[in-house]
C-alpha cells in the first residue's frame, strides 16, 4: 500500500468522485435542481414509469429516500405520479414535459464536466479508463452483494 495518499487508488476514486459532485452541483444550482433528483430524472427517462420501489433500487437507495426525492419533483412539476392500471396499490413515475426539458437541460452540463475533467487524456486513453472502471463496478457490485448479511447472521448476532 502506498504511503503516499495522493498516490492511492483509494482515494484518487473518492476524491475524483466527490469533486465530480461538487461541481455539478454547482453547475446546475441556478436551475433548482440537485444531483441526487437529477438522477431520478435520468433513470426515469431510461425507465419510464417505475415504480418507487424500482427508483430506488436503481439509485441505490432506501424506498423511503426514493419517495422524499419523487415527492419533492412532484412539487416542483418534474414528475407525476400515475396509479398502475393493473394494480391500484402501485404507482407509476412519469416525467412530466418540464422535467424532460430540465433533464434536457441538464445533460449537456453533465457532458461538458465530463469532458473537461478528461480533457487531455487521448480516445483510447478514455476507452481504456472506461472499460477499467467497468470492471472495477462489476467487482465491487459483486461483493457489494456478496456482503450483504444473511438472515440467519443477523439472527445468530442478535441472539449472542
Amino acid at each position: 500500500m502506498p504511503s503516499n495518499d495522493e498516490r492511492y487508488l483509494g482515494f484518487l476514486i473518492s476524491d475524483s468522485a466527490r469533486m465530480l459532485r461538487t461541481v455539478f452541483d454547482r453547475r446546475v444550482r441556478a436551475l433548482g435542481l440537485t444531483r441526487s433528483q437529477w438522477l431520478v430524472l435520468r433513470r426515469l427517462d431510461r425507465h419510464p414509469g417505475a415504480n418507487q420501489s424500482e427508483l430506488a433500487d436503481m439509485l441505490e437507495v432506501e424506498r423511503a429516500t426514493a419517495g422524499r426525492l419523487i415527492d419533492r419533483l412532484e412539487q416542483n412539476g418534474w414528475v407525476e405520479r400515475r396509479a398502475d392500471p393493473s394494480d391500484r396499490r402501485i404507482n407509476r413515475i412519469y416525467m412530466t414535459e418540464k422535467g424532460e426539458r430540465v433533464n434536457n437541460n441538464i445533460r449537456p452540463i453533465a457532458h461538458s464536466m465530463v469532458e473537461e475533467a478528461l480533457a487531455g487524456l487521448s480516445d483510447e486513453e478514455r476507452e481504456c479508463l472506461t472499460d477499467m472502471m467497468i470492471d472495477v463496478k462489476r467487482r465491487l457490485q459483486t461483493m457489494v452483494l456478496e456482503s450483504q448479511p444473511q438472515e440467519e447472521t443477523i439472527l445468530e448476532v442478535e441472539n449472542a
